[in-house]
């Protein structure tokens, strides 16, 4: 193979290298959900509809899933008072995995007045996957426990995922879902977990990994044509 052949077989190479890297980046999208709860309270049926939202970061071995509400659900004819309501929910798993994973938070920290649409704070909760592959989460039942009632609202419009995540199981694999809650608001879990990296954290690493080698490439296809150059000017 002639030099000219070879600095451009090896600049393809350093390409297509490149490119592979990009390509085996995490892929997560997220998005908005409308919602239809119907909502089993102890004064009887009541509906609403919430704009649901779910975001995941990578924490340790799984990754940290939090669950927001745009909009009120349900109502209390009575003033809840400050700590007396404590809302959880669950999340359905689909794609590689299967089953639901649970997400909980802190009692209200403010009074919710009677005959007002109840806001629910964030809820979080660690997703450890048992397999590696594409995850879909979406909304499921919210439970809301408040002067030793509790209410269920269940989606009933078969809403789709609000979150599909690109994860990679721990070896051995793990178990699904979490039961611990967050800060309010900042789906952090406290000072307590390890650094978090998210899948877009994640991509950019991947991507700079991959102009790293397009660019060792082309640095040694250019160092080849220059030494044959100075070779031929010799003779």
């Amino acid at each position: 193979m002639s030099y000219r052949n070879r600095t451009a077989a090896l600049a393809s190479a350093a390409a297509l290298a490149g490119s592979a890297v990009l390509m085996a980046a995490p892929v997560a999208r997220a998005e908005v959900v409308d919602v239809n709860y119907q909502c089993k309270t102890p004064i009887g049926d009541k509906s609403a509809v919430s704009p649901i939202d779910i975001k995941g970061v990578k924490s340790g071995s799984g990754y940290r899933i939090t669950m927001s509400w745009q909009k009120g659900v349900s109502s209390s004819p009575v003033e809840l008072g400050k700590g007396a309501m404590t809302p959880s929910a669950t999340i359905a798993l689909g794609g590689a995995d299967s089953g639901t994973m649970t997400v909980t938070g802190p009692a209200n920290d403010a009074a919710i007045p009677a005959n007002t649409p109840i806001k629910i704070n964030d809820l979080s909760g660690t997703y450890t996957p048992k397999k590696s592959g594409k995850v879909t989460f979406t909304a499921g039942v919210l439970t809301i426990k408040a002067l030793g009632t509790t209410t269920t609202c269940t989606p009933t419009n078969d809403p789709g995922p609000s979150l599909t995540l690109d994860v990679t199981a721990a070896s051995g694999g793990g178990t699904t879902g979490s039961t611990q809650g967050g800060d309010p608001g900042s789906g952090s879990g406290g000072g307590a977990e390890l650094p978090q990296t998210g899948p877009e954290d994640s991509a950019v690493a991947l991507g700079t990994l991959g102009g790293t080698v397009l660019l060792a490439g082309a640095a040694g296809a250019l160092w080849l044509t220059r030494r044959h150059q100075g070779a031929r000017a010799r003779h």
